[in-house]
């Protein structure tokens, strides 16, 4: 910071640019070397190079040496010294400005005043109450997420449970009418066997009678 205070501006409108001639070569026609361009320089804003400068939240805005402005069209006898001092100063300006703002923060703990110092306990513990709020509503927010989400879980899982339950149950009713319908199928055909085989006894019993001779021996 001392060294900061005792630093030595150069503003823009101090070193203003004289008129600089712009005279055409000896190799050009007589008619036209009498003639001499003047290139006239370029009025920029004065960078104040007081503390409030710096200290401020004023923007300063950074210059195109390019393109200045106030230049409508740019040609080869374009100067920009004063575009460049501009930029410089405005870049330490921003920098006295950041090590304004750092040394700010640790002055007032250790080189304060007492109500300075009081001042930066405040804060401190508002700063420590309102994180540990914050950490206080994450961890709520998250217990009641973990909450919400062990009731899905649970809903999912009772659901599931239902639904394996419902298909085991379908699938018992269809394995019965499958082993009913089967087992009707089977004495069906265990009905028309037998009837099968009482009407070809009845019949070879009617061949006996009226031939009781069996040649071929098929005949019971």
């Amino acid at each position: 910071m001392g060294c900061d205070c005792i630093c030595f501006f150069i503003t823009a409108a101090s070193i203003s640019i004289a008129s600089t001639p712009v005279c055409i070569p000896h190799n050009t026609p007589p008619v036209r070397q009498s003639r001499c361009l003047m290139v006239t320089p370029t009025t920029f804003p004065i960078i104040s190079d007081s503390a409030r400068m710096w200290t401020s939240n004023q923007t300063i805005p950074r210059l195109n040496p390019l393109h200045p402005p106030l230049i409508h069209k740019r040609t080869v006898s374009l100067e920009t010294p004063a575009v460049h001092h501009h930029n410089h100063q405005r870049t330490l300006i921003m920098q006295r400005r950041e090590n304004y703002r750092y040394h700010q923060v640790w002055r007032k703990p250790f080189y304060g005043t007492g109500s300075e110092r009081e001042e930066y306990r405040k804060e401190l513990r508002e700063h420590l109450k309102r994180q540990i709020e914050e950490k206080c509503a994450a961890l709520k927010l998250q217990l009641s997420g973990k909450v919400k989400e062990a009731e899905y879980l649970r809903e999912v899982d009772r659901l599931a449970l239902s639904s394996e339950r419902e298909q085991r149950i379908q699938h018992s009713r269809a394995m019965a009418a499958y082993r009913d319908e089967n087992k009707r199928l089977m004495e069906q055909s265990w009905r028309d066997r037998a009837l099968t085989r009482s009407q070809e006894v009845l019949k070879e019993r009617e061949l006996l009678r009226l031939n009781p001779i069996n040649w071929s021996g098929t005949l019971k």
